[in-house]
Order: structure tokens, then C-alpha cells, then sequence
């Protein structure tokens, strides 16, 4: 009795598994179908999946060729490289993504398209966030590589760190120090730092101080020590040397001469040390010397020496000094013509045009 109960219960549940085996052909028949007509969709839309390829494929050599041979970038190409290269990456970069779009589009997959836009705007938010240094210095080096505030070979001071300019590359401008050294400054730094370019205008001033006993002339020594800054080789006639009197003191006087050099073909510190040379020899041989730097105490009243060296009752000019408006009009010139000008130039009158101007 008890083995019939085991027979029947193993038939039982044999049952099941016997129905799922008998529904085996069905469900290979079922997705041998299914396979069969996507192979048979697959090979109805061969012509047009080859077709897209070929669009792909002529879109990229058609980009390749448009950006080598865009003759509207010839002049950039020749001003700025870094412009050129990224303006023909752009445009290949352009082509292509429409040949891309225009074979979707072919496909019938334009959910796709309209789903990796939206997924290739979600992506740069997020890059945009995640890389924004990156991104600020590559935008930066842009800029600066149109406005072009400086040149290769310049020598720039940014930020309190001078230098020569070795190149500007889409992450950073490569200064060379007076140490030799390789100075790398991020390309934000740079645009919105205060520059100032020591190359753009060739000449260039230098200035140094000497002191002048109160015995001596002091008319005299400036006299002399601009005539012997003029002789030295280097130092141009227009602007001519200059001296005036920085500051008195009981011994005596500062007096500070400044002179002009081409950068171009003369070296400011090696001129500067040079003048200052000539003109310490100078006023030695004309008897004029420094002070005395010992201090001498008097304890027995005497009359006030009277032999001092006679000053000359002849005023120095003091007229206002114009050296530099003639250099500042030409490089406003410049500015007009590239770029123009942001100022209002009836403003930018000199101070002498306004009073003529307003005088009856």
C-alpha cells in the first residue's frame, strides 16, 4: 500500500515537468521566429546601415579637409597658431558630429539622438563643474592668445614674478627668470592679474641716486653728471639725461639722475651700472664728493663759515616734463588701430589742449 502511495506521489510530481518538456518545441519555435525576423530586419536594413557608415566615414574625411584647407584661416594660421589649431579642430569636430546626426536621422533612431544630447548636456554640466580650473585656464589662454599682451621674449612682470615669456600654452604662460629659472603661471592667474610689460615700448628709462656733499655745487653736479650720462655709449640724446634734487639732508644732498636706452640694443642694467660709474668719476675729478659720514661735534662757538661754493642764481627748469607723451600717443595710436580705443578721446586731451580749449 505504502509503495502505490510512492508511485503515485513521484507521478505527481513528474507531471509538471513532463508539460514544461512538451512546451520546449514551442518556445524554440517561438525564438527561432523571433531571431528570424530580426535577422531578416536586419538584412531588409543592410543598404541603410551601410549607408550610414559611409555618411560617418565621409563626414570625417570631409572635416579632415575643410580644416586643412580653410584659406580664411591663413591669417590667423600666421598671427596665432594656437587660434589656428583650435578653430580647425572646431570645424572638423562640427562636420563630423552632423555626418553622425544625418545617419541617425537615416536609421529612424532619432529618441537616440535626442537622448545623448541630453546625456552629452548632463555630462559637460557636470565636467564643467569637476574640471573648472582646467576649464577657466584653457578659456584664459584663449583670450589672452587674441589680445596678445605680450610676445615671445618679452620681459613681463605678473603678479610680482618678472620674467621673459618662453611660450603660452592652453594651460599656462612659461616665464624664464633672471635665475634661469622655468616659471609656469596659470593662464586665469595671468588674465586677471595686473601686467606690465617692460618690451612693448623700446625705450626704457633708468634712474639712480648719489648723494652730494653741502659744501659743493649743487648746480654743478647735476650739470655734470647729465653731461656724463649723455657720453656714455647706449644712452639715447632724445630723451635727453636728466637730474634733479630728491632730498636735502645736513650733510647734504640726493640728487637723482635718470636716463633713456633703446632695450632694443642696449642692456638696462649694464647701462645703469655704467652711468653710474662715469658720473661718480665725473664728480670726483670736478672736486664734488660725497659727505662725510662722521659726525663732528662743535663745543666752542664760532662765527658760521662763510665758504661755501657760490650757487648759481640761474632757476633750473621745472616746466612739466612731456618726455613721455609723444611715446604714449603713438602706442594709443597703435591701440586705435587694432583694437580701437575705449576711452572718449576728448578726454584724453593733454592738459595744455584742454586750457587752450576752454580758454576765450
Amino acid at each position: 500500500m505504502a509503495r502505490c502511495r510512492g508511485l503515485f506521489a513521484i507521478s505527481a510530481l513528474s507531471m509538471p515537468a513532463m508539460a514544461h518538456a512538451a512546451q520546449l518545441p514551442a518556445h524554440f519555435e517561438k525564438a527561432f521566429g523571433e531571431l528570424e525576423a530580426k535577422l531578416v530586419k536586419l538584412v531588409v536594413s543592410a543598404p541603410l546601415l551601410v549607408l550610414a557608415i559611409l555618411i560617418v566615414m565621409c563626414s570625417l574625411w570631409l572635416g579632415g579637409v575643410v580644416s586643412r584647407r580653410m584659406h580664411v584661416l591663413e591669417r590667423i594660421s600666421r598671427s596665432n597658431p594656437y587660434m589656428d589649431g583650435l578653430l580647425r579642430n572646431v570645424v572638423k569636430t562640427v562636420i563630423v558630429l552632423l555626418g553622425v546626426l544625418v545617419a541617425l536621422n537615416l536609421l529612424g533612431a532619432t529618441s537616440l539622438i535626442g537622448a545623448v544630447l541630453g546625456s552629452a548636456g548632463v555630462v559637460g554640466l557636470v565636467l564643467g563643474f569637476a574640471f573648472k580650473d582646467i576649464a577657466e585656464n584653457y578659456v584664459a589662454g584663449i583670450l589672452l592668445s587674441l589680445r596678445k599682451p605680450f610676445s615671445p621674449g618679452d620681459s613681463v612682470r605678473i603678479d610680482a614674478h618678472e620674467g621673459k615669456v618662453v611660450a603660452l600654452t592652453s594651460r599656462a604662460t612659461i616665464l624664464m627668470t633672471a635665475d634661469g629659472n622655468h616659471l609656469q603661471l596659470p593662464n586665469a592667474l595671468v588674465f586677471k592679474s595686473v601686467l606690465l610689460n617692460y618690451s612693448r615700448n623700446p625705450k626704457r628709462r633708468f634712474d639712480f641716486d648719489t648723494t652730494v656733499d653741502a659744501r659743493s655745487s649743487w648746480h654743478s653736479a647735476m650739470d655734470i653728471g647729465t653731461a656724463s650720462i649723455a657720453a656714455i655709449d647706449g644712452v639715447l640724446a632724445e630723451p635727453p639725461p636728466s637730474a634733479l634734487i630728491r632730498s636735502l639732508s645736513n650733510d647734504g644732498a640726493t640728487l637723482q639722475f635718470t636716463g633713456w636706452i633703446d632695450q632694443t640694443r642696449n642692456d638696462l642694467g649694464k647701462t645703469r651700472s655704467e652711468a653710474m660709474r662715469h658720473v661718480r668719476k665725473t664728480l670726483a675729478q670736478a672736486g664734488i664728493v660725497a659727505p662725510e659720514s662722521v659726525s663732528k661735534v662743535v663745543l666752542v662757538r664760532t662765527e658760521v663759515d662763510a665758504g661755501h661754493a657760490h650757487e648759481p642764481e640761474t632757476a633750473r627748469d621745472t616746466s612739466v616734463d612731456r618726455t613721455l607723451d609723444a611715446q604714449v600717443g603713438d602706442a594709443r595710436h597703435r591701440e586705435d588701430a587694432g583694437n580701437g580705443d575705449l576711452l572718449n578721446h576728448a578726454q584724453a586731451q593733454r592738459p595744455d589742449a584742454r586750457r587752450q580749449t576752454q580758454s576765450p
